[in-house]
């Protein structure tokens, strides 16, 4: 049988601190060769984009994929199938718009972890959509955040995300008065928005800060300037595979010569200590997060153990006939 889990379901059993673990624990074994992971791939069709990405973690004992398909105007359908490695059988489809945006800022988490200083107090945020949430809720979940800033162009947009996350987070969360207010004087930065152009000028930028950008996972979108890259003692990226293809932040900075993709480090490097994260306290930091399916399969696998403890979900009958 096949455990089917619904939004409602994941929401329940999902804790961002359990998913920052999870996550952190995706990196280690991609870093250690202990897990396979697949960039998206997108078909492309006139009203409608399909998205799967793919990886298989032994260690679990899972292999899966997650399929989503965007279609404007209409609700996200986004589903993670979780398979047994090593007999075959599906073990779970979830449904996963909640897990995606919760392991999404899970990530920007475990970089705060490893390249954000440890006194950080303050955050910049570029960003109130439904991802900005879960990137907010993450970084307090590892940081002692006391104000957050946060920036947008819709102002009422603006203040109803800073009174709606004041009450989830021990932070105070207010509008930022301009886009530089939002970056000087700020431990953290993070940007979570579908900009095609850099949000700041760089040249703002102020000695030991940590940079996130974790919107930008399409070679049209752009968060961040050359001057941003330039001024980055330390540039990691989830997986260098994926950010190739997706990292729209980075593609000018590689055709002017100011990074080669081979000499980025990747969180899966940084965690396992084969790459060195922030090693000094003024050092400028950057995060570029383009989403892997071994972070779903992780945060995935540890929602369905849950819920198996819990006995939630629907059990499906699954046909066994081979594939054609």
């Amino acid at each position: 049988m096949t455990l089917y889990l619904n939004e409602a379901d994941v929401r329940q059993l999902l804790p961002m601190a359990r998913a920052v673990d999870e996550v952190e624990r995706a990196f280690s074994a991609h870093g250690r060769g202990q897990a396979v992971d697949i960039p998206r791939r997108r078909t492309r069709q006139p009203g409608g984009h399909l998205h799967i990405l793919q990886a298989a973690a032994p260690e679990i004992g899972v292999i899966g994929y997650k399929a989503y398909y965007n279609k404007p105007g209409k609700p996200l359908n986004t589903l993670l199938h979780l398979m047994n490695h090593a007999q075959g059988n599906t073990e779970a489809i979830i449904e996963s718009d909640w897990l995606g945006r919760i392991r999404t800022g899970a990530a920007t988490g475990v970089a705060a972890r490893y390249l954000a200083r440890e006194d950080a107090r303050v955050l910049g945020l570029f960003g109130y959509g439904r991802h900005a949430r879960t990137q907010l809720e993450a970084v307090c979940t590892v940081r002692d955040i006391d104000e957050v800033k946060v920036f947008g162009r819709n102002q009422d947009a603006v203040r109803a995300f800073c009174e709606e996350m004041s009450r989830k987070v021990p932070a105070r969360v207010r509008p930022a008065l301009s886009r530089e207010e939002t970056v000087r004087g700020s431990d953290i930065i993070v940007t979570m928005t579908r900009a095609s152009e850099p949000l700041f000028d760089g040249r703002w930028l102020e000695p030991g800060q940590f940079v996130a950008a974790t919107g930008s996972n399409a070679l049209d979108r752009r968060e961040i300037d050359l001057e941003t890259v330039r001024r980055a003692d330390v540039i990691a990226v989830d997986s260098r595979e994926v950010a190739q293809g997706e990292c729209g932040d980075l593609l000018p900075a590689y055709e002017n010569g100011l990074i080669y993709w081979e000499n980025l480090a990747d969180m899966g490097g940084i965690v396992t200590g084969r790459w060195p994260g922030r090693t000094a306290a003024a050092q400028v930091t950057l995060f570029e997060s383009h989403g892997m399916a071994i972070q779903d399969l992780y945060v995935g696998a540890a929602v369905l153990a849950a819920a198996r403890e819990r006995g939630m979900g629907v059990s499906l009958p699954m046909g066994g006939a081979d594939a054609r």
